[in-house]
């Protein structure tokens, strides 16, 4: 099913520039207070081997062992928004799929590499819960985000490891999963889903966006034709040793330990928006990602008002199956929610 036109190549980053830079930040999906100082240390270490060339041996062994996997299922990326672009050049396709709404880039690349994609729109009636019979048999590329940006829904590992077909590639974004506490539902490090390609980024977690790291996991076919399309040297120096950073076993803790302390404060955020329903505000609900999306008449009134009370949040109408009356927020600490909801609420009257 195709929609109305949308700008796929708008991003929450877009809110914080220029003017908005000084702006309180709920448009940009990126753990607040990071990277931390050790993985910074870890960083600025790495800057005295510039001088040679990247390689990344190291840092695709800890990724394959941080998910029990052979090193010749794993590709390490420039951001996971590379791995859309290799798989949209690199793979033979036919009738590709993006369930939306979900994250852009993944569309845009399939049409930027000449492919017609197809869409399937999931319901906010149903909390945007996905039905695998929407999905058409033919469909020998789908993509779909879990948790799902911008909706925050977790869909379980059995319903997607279900839309599995023979001769169909199943490409499962799961950039926010190290946010989910358990990281349950998750599909990465499984080997028993044929055509399955789960995407991984660093970025998000460890406030990386300006170094691009992620990393894709598939079968070993499937990464050889990705690395083939990719450029020599893809990954720098330090984006390696990012990586090897941050699947290691300190890191990990520290991960699960944010993702326990995010689930809190989207509770609390969640309870303060819920009690603006009667403003007109809806809140989608469960949600499992550092993030909610909402729904509130007049919401690019709304945002605006926002900005001029300090506050910048996330249009809603750049997702394919939204339209103007849905924003979405990132969560932050209970002060800064605190701030935030007294906001919202004199932008909502």
């Amino acid at each position: 099913m195709r929609t109305r036109d949308h700008d796929l190549r708008h991003h929450g980053d877009a809110e914080v520039r220029d003017d908005g830079s000084a702006l309180v930040d709920l448009a940009v999906n990126v753990r607040a207070d990071t990277p931390p100082a050790w993985l910074r240390a870890r960083l600025a270490d790495s800057l005295g081997s510039l001088a040679a060339y990247p390689d990344g041996r190291a840092a695709r062994a800890a990724v394959a062992a941080r998910h029990g996997l052979p090193v010749e299922r794993v590709l390490l990326t420039a951001g996971a928004a590379e791995a859309f672009v290799l798989l949209a050049r690199a793979l033979e396709v036919r009738r590709p799929v993006v369930v939306h709404p979900q994250f852009t880039e993944p569309e845009a690349a399939l049409r930027d590499a000449g492919h017609a994609v197809g869409r399937v729109l999931l319901d906010a009636r149903d909390g945007f819960r996905l039905d695998p019979a929407a999905v058409p048999e033919d469909a020998d590329l789908v993509v779909v985000g879990n948790p799902t940006n911008p909706t925050s829904v977790l869909h379980p590992a059995g319903v997607l490891s279900g839309l599995a077909r023979p001769g169909r590639t199943l490409v499962v974004d799961e950039a926010f999963m190290d946010a989910v506490p358990g990281e349950r539902e998750a599909l990465a490090g499984r080997t028993d889903v044929p055509g399955l390609v789960v995407l991984r980024s660093l970025t998000k977690t460890w406030g990386l966006a300006g170094l691009r790291i992620g990393y894709v996991l598939a079968a070993p076919e499937t990464v050889a034709a990705l690395e083939r399309a990719q450029p020599l040297w893809p990954v720098s120096t330090p984006a390696l040793a990012a990586a090897e950073a941050c699947v290691a076993p300190r890191a990990l803790a520290e991960a699960a330990h944010a993702a326990h302390r995010a689930a809190a404060d989207r509770a609390h955020l969640v309870t303060g928006l819920t009690a603006l329903a009667p403003a007109g505000l809806r809140v989608v609900t469960p949600a499992e990602a550092p993030f909610v999306l909402v729904r509130v008449p007049g919401a690019a009134a709304v945002r605006a008002r926002l900005r001029v009370l300090g506050y910048a949040v996330r249009r809603g109408d750049t997702f394919p199956g939204l339209g103007e009356d849905w924003l979405r927020l990132a969560v932050r600490d209970r002060a800064t929610t605190d701030g935030f909801l007294c906001a919202l609420e004199r932008a909502l009257g």
